[in-house]
């Protein structure tokens, strides 16, 4: 039997930050409770309201929050993939990425690593579209378009993972330091697409537990027209680019076999 007081070791919880000073204290107590042997990175994009700063106060009284901070806001997919760089060069065995807005149910920590702590998965995505998973408190156009980018999604990448836009993951630290973060598209929402997507494509074992997933309880939603059309626009640029580096890899390889056909003895009958 797992040893609740280790729960959590060698896992870092990846928490990126923008103007979120009024939910910080909260929402780090709960995820240090809900892992013990966690580590908690705060990312902060030079947030107005002292956030960072917040967050070096914290981190100075509890050794178990580090802090990163960064010059501005530059999407939520780089910061997460800097503070992925930070947690993988600090011998993470496992990562966790999260909302501060308290979206994301910090109980839910334990029950998201098990599959990772098991060997049961590579990646493990906190779904609200499985049995079980549900949203509160959204209206109705913020379900549709989230529901239908999971599909949309689904559909053009040829993925099995029901929810494909929720950004509360966890991952086996080699998994994710197989994928190439230069190679990776967007800086936005739709990061949390990309990365099911080459994970995936990297032979990733992709697993889904239930959440409840419940809008935040403070501060204001940062999502906006661009950054769907970003999203529409970033899964039909991955497609793209894999169709089209399967027709060079099929182009080089008739190349290769058309050539080889015209040494001596070609055209004659077997």
């Amino acid at each position: 039997m797992t040893d609740q007081k280790a729960a959590g070791d060698g896992t870092w919880v990846v928490l990126p930050t923008y103007e979120e000073a009024e939910n910080l204290p909260g929402i780090a107590g709960a995820i240090l409770a809900a892992l013990p042997g966690a580590t908690l990175l705060v990312v902060d994009d030079n947030s107005p309201d002292g956030t960072g700063q917040l967050a070096d106060e914290l981190a100075a009284i509890n050794p178990r929050i580090r802090v990163r901070h960064r010059p501005g806001k530059a999407g939520l997919g780089r910061a997460y993939l800097d503070g992925f760089r930070v947690a993988l060069d600090a011998g993470a065995t496992s990562l966790v990425q999260m909302d501060a807005d308290w979206s994301h149910d910090p109980g839910t920590l334990p029950a998201l690593i098990a599959p990772i702590t098991d060997d049961r998965a590579d990646l493990v995505i906190g779904s609200r579209y499985v049995r079980g998973g549900r949203v509160l408190d959204w209206g109705l156009g913020r379900r549709l378009i989230s529901r239908l980018g999971s599909i949309f999604a689904r559909v053009v990448l040829s993925l099995r993972p029901n929810d494909l836009t929720g950004g509360f993951k966890a991952w086996r630290a080699t998994t994710l330091a197989s994928i190439p973060f230069d190679g990776v598209h967007a800086g936005g929402y739709v990061f949390q697409i990309e990365m099911t997507y080459r994970a995936s494509r990297h032979g990733a074992r992709v697993h889904e537990v239930p959440i409840t997933f419940q809008d935040r309880r403070v501060g204001h939603s940062k999502m906006s027209r661009r950054i769907i059309v970003e999203a529409l626009l970033v899964v039909v640029r991955l497609r793209w680019d894999e169709l089209r580096r399967r027709r060079l890899r099929r182009s080089r390889a008739d190349h290769h076999g058309g050539s080889s056909g015209q040494g001596p003895g070609a055209g004659r009958s077997a």
